[in-house]
């Protein structure tokens, strides 16, 4: 079917963190799925309301509502794993909240498309392995109950490379974004360009002096100011909005491409309506 409008709810991953521009903006999956979208639809509009650092229930409430709202064709919620990734967390809860986002916005009549997370091999991974799974499980359940297609990213050996990734080991790097836009590309029935989960070459690992000074490097930039935030109660989103919110009036809008033939970046389109 024709996509004529995109909606993605979430967390930093639907952000676009970490495929940065040089403004110092961020595009991602959902803002190149959407101008693909484009280009093979005339006045496509969408909307972005994801921020980072947010919680399921976060999501619940303050962008699942304005996405059903909005009616778009397509819609994608990704979110919970900033709370499984959390020292307490009460995965029944989360898998409850992410449902009843998932209930809200069917009612907004669009295809929904719910992803099981890729995950970046390493320690991190294998001690929360358990409660993403758990976290999976639902997503699978509620996608058939309410007809949602599930693009799985967790199964994928090639977004689990360390090289996929970004230096903050959290947020997957341009080539991660890329891949993850092929993937839902192609679940939504859509010709494929590429193999999304095709591995990587071979290369020799780094040597122990280099891994060691990235290792300090993540502490140092990345490691220590997120224990920082999780002691003092902040988020990395704490008084952000959605890239297409408006930061005065709180209010969702959609954005569009100038010149349909070439929509090129979505940093480039333009607010469509009032």
């Amino acid at each position: 079917m024709p996509y004529n409008s995109f909606v993605a709810v979430g967390d930093s991953f639907t952000e676009g963190m970490s495929d940065g521009l040089p403004d110092g903006s961020y595009r991602g999956w959902a803002d190149l799925l959407a101008a693909r979208l484009a280009a093979r639809t005339p006045d496509f509009r969408y909307a972005n309301l994801a921020v980072r650092g947010k919680l399921i229930g976060q999501i619940l409430d303050d962008q699942c509502g304005p996405a059903a709202a909005m009616g778009a064709d397509l819609v994608t919620l990704v979110g919970g794993l900033n709370d499984v990734l959390r020292p307490k967390c009460d995965v029944a809860q989360v898998c409850a909240q992410l449902e009843t986002a998932a209930e809200l916005l069917v009612k907004g009549g669009g295809r929904l498309v719910l992803m099981r997370s890729p995950g970046r091999q390493g320690p991190v991974l294998e001690r929360f392995r358990p409660r993403m799974e758990q976290l999976f499980a639902r997503i699978d359940e509620i996608a058939a109950r309410h007809g949602a297609l599930v693009v799985d990213l967790y199964a994928s050996k090639a977004l689990a490379d360390p090289r996929m990734w970004a230096d903050d080991r959290l947020h997957l790097n341009a080539e991660g974004h890329n891949r993850v836009a092929e993937a839902v590309w192609q679940a939504l029935g859509l010709p494929a360009e590429s193999d999304w989960d095709a591995p990587l070459p071979a290369a020799a690992p780094p040597g122990w002096r280099a891994r060691r000074t990235a290792d300090l490097r993540f502490a140092r930039e990345h490691l220590v100011p997120w224990i920082g935030r999780r002691l003092s109660g902040r988020s990395s989103g704490d008084g952000r909005k959605g890239a297409h919110v408006s930061p005065e009036l709180g209010t969702a809008f959609w954005v569009g491409p100038a010149d349909h033939t070439a929509p090129g970046p979505v940093t480039g389109w333009g607010r469509v309506g009032s």
